[in-house]
C-alpha cells in the first residue's frame, strides 16, 4: 500500500530559507577577500619586489683568473708582458697546468702558435732551464721538414739551419749557423712529432729567432749537423 506524499511544511511568516553551509562559507570567504583586497595586493607586490631583489643580488658563479694570449702568438715568440692578458674562466673549464703568473711566462718562448684568448699552459712554453749556459739567447722552436733527419739529432748537437724554397726556384739560404740544440719535443708516445716535420729547439739570438719564425711559414727547413 502506497503512503500518501506529504507536502513540506509551509514557512512561517518572516522566515528566510538559508543557503547550504558550503555556499555560505564561500560567500563569507569572498566577502573577506574583497574587504581586504588592497592590503593583500600590497603584500603580493612586496613579495614580488623581494623575489626580484633576491634574484639580482644572488652571488655570481665562481670564476678563476687564467693567463691567456692577448693576441695571436706565432711559434718561437719570446713572450713579453704585453703578449698576455688575464681572463676569468669557470673552474671546470680551466685546462690542466696553466701558467700561474706573468713572472713565470715572460721571457720564455712559445713552442707553437697560440691563438688570442687561449690559456697559457706549461706545454705552450719552453722550459726556463733550457737556456742555462746560453746567456743572451732565446729558445727558438724550428720545424725540420725531414723527420728522419731530426731523429738523428741529440740535445747538445750544434747544427746549421738551411731554408729552401719548396718550389725549388730559389737557392737555399743559411738561416742560422752553428747553433746548439737545446730540446727535442716529443709526443705522448715518446717519439718526435712527425706532423709536417719534426720540432727542434735551438738557442739563438733574438733577431735570429724572428728570422726563423718568418722562414718557417714559407720555407722548407733542414738541419746540417756541425758537431
Amino acid at each position: 500500500m502506497t503512503r500518501p506524499r506529504r507536502d513540506p511544511a509551509p514557512l512561517s511568516p518572516g522566515a528566510v530559507r538559508r543557503a547550504p553551509l558550503p555556499v555560505r562559507a564561500f560567500r563569507r570567504t569572498r566577502r573577506a577577500v574583497l574587504a581586504r583586497r588592497r592590503p593583500l595586493a600590497a603584500v603580493f607586490a612586496a613579495l614580488a619586489v623581494l623575489v626580484t631583489l633576491r634574484a639580482h643580488s644572488a652571488p655570481p658563479p665562481p670564476t678563476t683568473a687564467v693567463l691567456t694570449a692577448a693576441r695571436d702568438l706565432p711559434a718561437g715568440t719570446v713572450v713579453s708582458a704585453g703578449d698576455l692578458a688575464s681572463r676569468e674562466f669557470a673552474p671546470a673549464t680551466v685546462p690542466d697546468k696553466v701558467v700561474g703568473s706573468l713572472d713565470v711566462a715572460v721571457g720564455r718562448t712559445t713552442t707553437g702558435p697560440i691563438r688570442a684568448g687561449e690559456p697559457i699552459t706549461d706545454v705552450r712554453l719552453l722550459a726556463a732551464g733550457l737556456l742555462d749556459g746560453y746567456p743572451g739567447s732565446v729558445a727558438a722552436p724550428v720545424r725540420i721538414g725531414d723527420p728522419g733527419a731530426a731523429r738523428l739529432l741529440r740535445v747538445g748537437d750544434r747544427i746549421t739551419l738551411l731554408a729552401a724554397d719548396p718550389q725549388g726556384e730559389v737557392e737555399p739560404v743559411e738561416a742560422a749557423r752553428d747553433v746548439p740544440v737545446v730540446a727535442l719535443p716529443r709526443t705522448h708516445g715518446g717519439t718526435l712529432s712527425t706532423t709536417s716535420g719534426a720540432l727542434v729547439v735551438v738557442a739563438v739570438a733574438p733577431d735570429t729567432a724572428r728570422t726563423l719564425a718568418g722562414l718557417g711559414v714559407s720555407s722548407f727547413i733542414s738541419a746540417v749537423i756541425v758537431r
